[in-house]
């Protein structure tokens, strides 16, 4: 039989023990918290952008200096093609010719008509491809019997040659501005509607899940989570559809001559080519190219530029 004393170094142990314990619990716990402080404190490093101002010589070394010294690249080789007469002088003119009839369109006050006749069509066609494409992208993204109908069609009118449909368009509608839309529209709405139904099926399912427990359903889940859940695919959609746009304004103006559809770029350069001036032919391509190129920095870019730094992934304003 145990006596006082043992009882009592008995509890003083099991005290001790306790309190053992009592300590290393706690100092697991201290030591697990500030392993969790951690790991937060290296996600939120991960997950912020260093958003800064780029400064203009950053601007003119970056952006604008690589654009010009290809061009003054492509110049130059182009000369030392002519001074090396590896063709015909038809066939590849001196660059100073071209720059020449350049001048000429400036000085006759004929170049930026020429330009503006293209462009106002290019864009206006655009817009309506944008409000005919965007509603039918949602539909067959979200109404399985029209993808399962219009969803191939779509695919296919994407992958035909805009020309081909400008010969039906002039026999439908005459030689007029409804003939350059209608040819334009049949260009640019598949690749938008494409566009936008590949950005709704990356959308998760969870968003849609989260957006009918708070009440959003029909055009009101269309709007506000839909379309902004989608919006990368949708703007890579908007960037194809100006694209689809250009190129069919160009092949329509190309073949479609009247005097009611003015001069765009695309009839100086068929007409130009009547003239056999190799110059001005090299002349209105470098001015499609030169148009195509800047709607698509003024104006696509900046829109996609916003996109990305929305959702994190640009590690700088530009």
């Amino acid at each position: 039989m145990a006596g006082p004393e043992t009882t009592g170094a008995t509890d003083a142990t099991d005290t001790t023990a306790t309190g053992t314990t009592a300590t290393g619990i706690a100092a697991s716990r201290k030591k697990d918290a500030q392993d969790m402080e951690g790991l937060e404190a290296g996600l939120d490093a991960l997950d912020t952008v260093q958003i800064r101002r780029t400064s203009p010589t950053e601007v003119l070394v970056q952006k604008v200096l690589p654009p010009i010294v290809a061009v003054a690249l492509v110049v130059v080789i182009w000369k030392l093609l002519v001074v090396a007469k590896v063709t015909d002088d038809y066939k590849l003119p001196d660059p100073g010719l071209v720059w020449d009839a350049l001048r000429q369109l400036w000085l006759q006050g004929e170049l930026l008509d020429i330009i503006w006749t293209s462009v106002s069509r290019g864009l206006f066609g655009f817009l309506i491809a944008l409000a005919i494409a965007t509603p039918l992208g949602l539909v067959v993204a979200r109404v399985k019997f029209v993808r399962a109908a219009l969803g191939p069609i779509l695919s296919g009118l994407q992958s035909l040659p805009s020309v081909a449909w400008v010969p039906p368009a002039v026999i439908w509608l005459g030689l007029n501005d409804q003939m350059m839309y209608t040819v334009i529209l049949l260009g640019a709405v598949p690749s938008i509607a494409n566009g936008l139904v590949a950005g709704i099926d990356q959308v998760p399912p969870l968003f849609l899940r989260a957006g009918r427990t708070l009440g959003a359903r029909g055009l009101v889940s269309a709007r506000h989570i839909l379309l902004p859940a989608a919006l990368p695919g949708y703007v890579a959609g908007l960037k194809q559809g100006w694209a689809f746009s250009w190129r069919s304004l160009m092949a329509a103006e190309i073949i479609a001559k009247s005097p009611e559809l003015g001069l765009g770029l695309g009839q100086y350069l068929e007409n130009q080519r009547n003239n056999s001036d190799m110059a001005g032919v090299l002349l209105g391509i470098t001015l499609i190219l030169v148009v195509g190129i800047a709607i698509e920095l003024l104006v696509f870019a900046p829109i996609e530029r916003r996109v990305l730094r929305s959702r994190g992934l640009l590690a700088s304003a530009h």
